[in-house]
C-alpha cells in the first residue's frame, strides 16, 4: 500500500462581507488535503484560523510534513499523535475517512449512524452590525426556525431587541466571540433572558470566564473559544452549560466523536458548529450533529460562491453528503 499526500489553498468569496466582534471578512481561505491510494481519493477541508495562530502556509507546511509517515499507511488512529489537534489535522483526518469510505464502498454515515441520516436544522448566522442593519437581516430571515446573531460589543442591548422584534418566532443563539466582559455580562444575560434567547456561546473571552461559575445564569452558556479538546471538558462544567464542537478544532472527525461521547457524559448540550468555509468542510460534521441538540452548519449560505458539488439546502434543513461531495 502506498499513499500520496497533497495540500492546496483555495479561495471563496462571501455574500457581502461577514463580521464578527474581532473584524469583518469578505472572502474565506481553505485548505484542501487529498491522500491518494491505488487511484482513489478521499478529500477533506479545514480552515486555518488566526486565533489560533493558525495560518494558511503553516497549515499547508503542516499537512505536507505527513508526506512519508501517509507513504507508509499511517491510518486515522496513529494520526491522532502524530500531528497536533487543529485545522491541519482536520484535513488529514476528513481525507482518511473519505478515503476509507471509497476504498471500502461503504459510506461513512453506514459505519457511524445506527440509522440513515437525515436532513437537519441548521442555524442561519446574522453578522455584526448596527441594530438597524442586524433587524433588517432577521426579518428577511424571520420564518427560519434557528437564527444565530454576532454580538459582542460593550452594549449589545439594542441589537439584540431589533432583532427579537425583527424575528419574533425564531429560536436565537447569540454568539459574542469573547466579547463581553465581567461589568456588562449579567447586564446582557437579564435582556437575553427577557428576550428568551435559546442560549449565548461564548460571552467572555477563554481563559478569563471565572466569573460564569458565579453569576445566574439565566440563560444556557456554550463553550467554544473555551473548550478543543475532550481533556478540556470537565474543567469547564462549572462555567458552561452547552458546548460547541468544530471539527477544525478537535483536529478531526475522530477526535470529535470522542468529545461528543464524554460531553454527553458530564451532561453538556451540544451545538455541532464551523468555521467559515465550503460544503467539503460541513459534510463530515453533519455525520456528529444527527443528534445533537443545536447546528450551526451554514457556512456555505453565507458564501457567494460554493464548491460543486456541494451540499443541498432548503430553507434552514441541509441535507447528508452524498459520496461524490465526501463520505
Amino acid at each position: 500500500m502506498h499513499r500520496y499526500i497533497q495540500a492546496t489553498a483555495e479561495t471563496f468569496p462571501v455574500a457581502g462581507s461577514f463580521t464578527i466582534s474581532r473584524g469583518s471578512r469578505t472572502e474565506v481561505e481553505v485548505v484542501i488535503c487529498t491522500i491518494e491510494q491505488n487511484g482513489v481519493k478521499g478529500v477533506g477541508e479545514c480552515v486555518p484560523y488566526k486565533r489560533y495562530g493558525e495560518s494558511i502556509d503553516g497549515v499547508l507546511a503542516d499537512i505536507r510534513a505527513m508526506e512519508q509517515a501517509m507513504s507508509q499507511g499511517m491510518d486515522r488512529h496513529a494520526l491522532q499523535d502524530a500531528m497536533k489537534p487543529g485545522a491541519a489535522r482536520n484535513a488529514v483526518d476528513c481525507a482518511l475517512w473519505d478515503l476509507e469510505a471509497k476504498l471500502s464502498g461503504k459510506t461513512v454515515a453506514s459505519s457511524l449512524l445506527p440509522v440513515a441520516p437525515g436532513p437537519i436544522v441548521t442555524a442561519y448566522t446574522i453578522s455584526l452590525g448596527d441594530a438597524d442593519t442586524m433587524a433588517d437581516k432577521a426579518a428577511e430571515n424571520a420564518t427560519r426556525p434557528l437564527l444565530k446573531i454576532k454580538n459582542g460589543t460593550e452594549d449589545d442591548e439594542a441589537r439584540l431587541r431589533a432583532v427579537r422584534a425583527a424575528a419574533p418566532k425564531a429560536r436565537i443563539i447569540i454568539d459574542a466571540n469573547e466579547g463581553w466582559t465581567d461589568e456588562n455580562i449579567e447586564h446582557h444575560l437579564k435582556v437575553a433572558a427577557e428576550l428568551n434567547i435559546a442560549l449565548i456561546e461564548q460571552p467572555l473571552p477563554a481563559g478569563k470566564d471565572s466569573i460564569l461559575s458565579r453569576i445566574n445564569r439565566a440563560v444556557p452558556i456554550c463553550a467554544d473559544e473555551s473548550v478543543h479538546l475532550t481533556a478540556d471538558l470537565a474543567s469547564l462544567r462549572d462555567r458552561y452549560d452547552a458546548i460547541n464542537i468544530k471539527l477544525d478544532k478537535t483536529g478531526g472527525l475522530t477526535e470529535a466523536l470522542i468529545m461528543k461521547k464524554e460531553a454527553q457524559r458530564l451532561g453538556y448540550t451540544i451545538m455541532v458548529g464551523c468555521m467559515l468555509g465550503t460544503s467539503l468542510g460541513m459534510a463530515p460534521a453533519l455525520m456528529l450533529a444527527q443528534d445533537t441538540e443545536y447546528a450551526d452548519l451554514d457556512g456555505p449560505l453565507l458564501l457567494a460562491r460554493d464548491r460543486v458539488p456541494g451540499l443541498i439546502y432548503e430553507g434552514s434543513l441541509v441535507y447528508p453528503p452524498k459520496p461524490e461531495l465526501w463520505g
